[in-house]
């Protein structure tokens, strides 16, 4: 079905604007903490671009769809104070890492959790993950999957999976219900196993202790996909803002400092 294939295409090209480009890394200088650039190769010519921070135990920062590490940048000096080693990834087509099998600038989660699952094998077993919007589901599904195991989880607008926003995608660009299900059965060829498999509420059972911060006010990521993760995940506890949006929400400095104590409190 040609529609459905448009529409897969469309929905694994990365979006853009201003909040997904921003840079919040601390400026380098004499209080700053001083990052280390690297690249993880998944082995078969994808390549990864990394940043660390600090020393000790890692804690890792995963961003969204679109998004790249510099958003999550202002979590790095309140961790690394706190003697932790941060971690920053850019998962594949995205930031300054190279591009993933469907080229530059096209991607879908799958590649996202084997970018982080690469980034892992190399810098060691997280302590603790900063995830936002879909880099939520992507640090619960690299979970399930048993790649990594971290003590605590930090999500921050995160968004359930990508089955509710492809069927809200497919109704934007004027699609029908046969353009969605065709869709569907696209991706499973792509990503070589069912779509439920990325229905990140089922999961709870198996999740460390969770930390959810959303704004009510999220245009991008509503609010009740926080509450479907609260009410779904024993391990979970939500907690609310108000007039953060999806993007700034990154950068309050009431969120960072109640993530970065979250994460490392006894």
């Amino acid at each position: 079905m040609a529609a459905a294939r448009v529409a897969t295409r469309l929905w694994c090209t990365l979006p853009t604007g201003r909040g997904r480009s921003r840079d919040d890394r601390p400026i380098s200088g004499i209080a700053a903490p001083v990052s280390e650039m690297s690249t993880v190769s998944l082995g078969d010519g994808r390549t990864v671009a990394v940043e660390s921070w600090g020393e000790g135990s890692p804690l890792y920062l995963m961003h969204g769809w679109g998004g790249w590490r510099g958003q999550l940048g202002g979590f790095v000096e309140p961790l690394v104070g706190r003697g932790h080693r941060v971690v920053a990834l850019d998962a594949l087509s995205h930031g300054e890492s190279g591009p993933g099998h469907f080229g530059p600038r096209r991607t879908n989660g799958l590649e996202m959790m084997e970018s982080f699952r690469a980034v892992a094998n190399v810098f060691g077993p997280p302590a603790g993950v900063i995830a936002h919007s879909l880099g939520c589901a992507v640090a619960a599904w690299a979970i399930a999957e048993g790649m990594v195991a971290p003590r605590r989880l930090a999500f921050v607008a995160p968004a359930v999976g990508p089955v509710p926003h492809i069927r809200r995608f497919v109704r934007a660009i004027g699609g029908t219900v046969r353009t969605e299900l065709a869709m569907l059965r696209h991706l499973e060829d792509m990503l070589g196993r069912p779509m439920s498999t990325f229905d990140t509420l089922r999961l709870g059972d198996d999740m460390p202790e969770t930390l959810i911060i959303h704004d009510r006010a999220d245009k991008e990521v509503g609010f009740a996909e926080a509450e479907q993760f609260a009410q779904r995940w024993a391990s979970a506890r939500l907690e609310a803002t108000n007039g953060l949006g999806h993007q700034r929400i990154l950068r309050d400095a009431a969120v960072i400092e109640r993530v970065a104590t979250f994460l490392t409190s006894p």
